[in-house]
């Protein structure tokens, strides 16, 4: 295996060259790649999932307009809607390969990627933009990730706060039958210690009783916390952050990507989230000329609407794709097969320029990166040191 890199960079060039592009699905041609993405497009998680499909349009666009995939064009398929559950999600894997497809960006979240992982394994392409879970991308050698897992998130949450001085005593308020919030919290919880902060108050509520929070909150007020660390999705951060202020709990908050989103819940009281913290690799106020491009190209296709660090995944992803495209010199004809086989080799000697920041890949498929944070203020995100 070649053991060279080729550096691509996302540069302002391509990024403004989106507004002159005619849409993929108009330009399309016999001899092209053929990308789909699955994830909720509707329903409770729908922001993830409609931000990644937005995104990967437009950094497909771009792509196609500075000599797409290896000199071919490529072709953004309808989205498959999984409303975040992993039986529709191998339905809509299987209806996107009827249509052509041999690469997915996807799944969104992480049960829907671990069933389409199953499937896909060694056969197509999968390259998750958001799905965190451990054991999302371990079924192929095939399965690649932009984003951290659930665990690497906890971990790093702990040593940010630790090493920021946020705080000496946290609480943690999660749901127990989420995944998600599991894996984010166990790992928390196991790294305070190491970065000397005191668990004082470990609270939990279930997917079946995630509406009254009262008991939890008020054991958390109790407790003497400093900051209280939400890995939880921002339905439910939002809802628990009104029944904070409810009891007047003036605490610090901490949370993980999940929270992305809070600021678009329909009646949520932003003012509530001033001040609120969380992982994440983008911010959509961030002063780089690649951000801003993107953002503009974003707000000019949807209405106005701000990106978030869904989206800001996906287009890397995309862009990451090229390079191993390029780099793997593949060519529409091949099979879904030969296409994963040389991708997947590829993404060992790439490395991007991308949003989320410098981004390269191992073996096991996990993105190599550094995590960033940021705090909510004036209603819109700003980046901390």
């Amino acid at each position: 295996m070649r053991n060279w890199k080729k550096v691509l960079s996302v540069t302002a060039a391509a990024a403004m060259a989106v507004t002159a592009m005619t849409p993929v699905s108009a330009m399309a041609e016999e001899e092209t790649f053929k990308i789909g993405v699955i994830g909720p497009m509707t329903g409770d998680y729908a922001q993830y999932g409609t931000n990644v499909y937005n995104a990967a349009a437009i950094a497909i666009d771009e792509v196609n307009a500075n000599g797409g995939f290896n000199g071919y064009q490529v072709e953004l398929l309808d989205a498959g809607d999984d409303q975040g559950d992993p039986e529709k999600s191998v339905n809509a894997y299987n209806d996107l390969l009827d249509k052509g497809m041999q690469m997915l960006c996807g799944t969104v979240t992480s049960g829907a990627c671990i069933a389409v992982g199953a499937e896909a394994a060694e056969t197509t392409f999968l390259f998750t933009p958001s799905a965190s879970a451990v054991d999302c991308i371990t079924a192929g050698s095939n399965e690649f990730r932009m984003c951290f897992t659930d665990p690497a998130q906890g971990a790093k949450s702990a040593q940010y706060i630790s090493e920021k001085g946020l705080a000496s005593k946290v609480a943690v308020l999660y749901d127990s039958m989420a995944d998600y919030n599991v894996g984010v919290h166990d790992a928390f919880v196991a790294a305070c210690p190491e970065y000397g902060l005191e668990v004082v108050a470990d609270e939990a509520y279930t997917t079946d009783s995630n509406t009254d929070y009262s008991v939890q909150l008020g054991k958390i007020k109790d407790s003497g916390a400093e900051l209280l660390f939400l890995p939880n999705y921002y339905s439910d951060n939002a809802l628990i952050l009104q029944q904070a202020a409810d009891i007047d709990l003036d605490i610090q908050v901490f949370g993980v990507d999940g929270m992305d989103g809070i600021l678009s819940v329909e009646n949520f009281d932003t003012s509530l989230a001033e001040g609120v913290m969380l992982l994440t690799p983008f911010s959509a106020t961030a002063e780089d000329e690649a951000s801003q491009n993107f953002v503009k190209a974003y707000n000019d296709a949807h209405n106005g609407e701000t990106p978030n660090q869904f989206a800001a995944d996906a287009y890397d992803v995309i862009y990451a794709m090229k390079a191993a495209a390029d780099d793997a010199g593949i060519t529409p004809d091949m099979s879904n097969e030969d296409i994963s086989a040389a991708m997947s080799a590829s993404m060992l000697n790439i490395e991007i320029e991308g949003l989320t920041g410098t981004a390269k890949w191992t073996e096991d498929g996990e993105c190599d990166k550094s995590p960033k944070a940021v705090v909510i203020k004036d209603g819109a995100y700003e980046m901390m040191e």
